[in-house]
């Protein structure tokens, strides 16, 4: 019994897995602007942030949205406190601020209004341009967010 449990399961794994939202890096951002221009979608997050670990978790749970950002938009998940590289974009170096056991990312700080603490989880979209198009602070529905992406879209 427990080999079919098992063996059910390892079969089930890979189709929960097929609805995720791809993510790129800056880095990759510049080359595939090049090949194929689209709008970008920045997702800014921290690892001790719950209410962004449920909300990427129930918008990879919506199949339509997670085909919608994968098919028309670039999407990044930067995680703000933990990405220590050199990230060039839009012309200019940003670097990684420690502050003893901790610290932030100088891009995090340059994308949010908030230029002394953001608020998390934080939504950058800008057009193929790299123009500010929406800035969401806090949670997005994956409802919300298909409207605004489908209105982006249609526009």
């Amino acid at each position: 019994m427990k080999i079919v449990t098992i063996f059910l399961f390892l079969m089930l794994v890979p189709c929960f897995c097929l609805s995720q939202i791809k993510t790129g890096t800056f880095s990759d951002l510049e080359i595939q602007q090049k090949e194929n221009p689209k709008p970008i979608i920045i997702h800014l997050y921290t690892s001790w942030c719950s209410v962004c670990k449920i909300e990427f978790f129930q918008l990879n749970k919506n199949k339509d949205l997670v085909k919608l950002i994968n098919e028309n938009f670039y999407f990044i998940n930067f995680e703000v406190e933990k990405t220590k590289d050199k990230i060039y974009f839009q012309g200019k170096e940003f670097n990684y601020l420690s502050n003893g056991n901790s610290g932030i990312h100088e891009l995090a700080l340059a994308l949010s209004k908030n230029k002394n603490q953001p608020v998390y989880p934080l939504w950058i979209i800008l057009d193929e341009n790299q123009n500010l198009i929406d800035y969401h602070e806090g949670q997005f529905k994956a409802k919300d967010l298909n409207e605004k992406l489908s209105d982006i879209l249609n526009h």
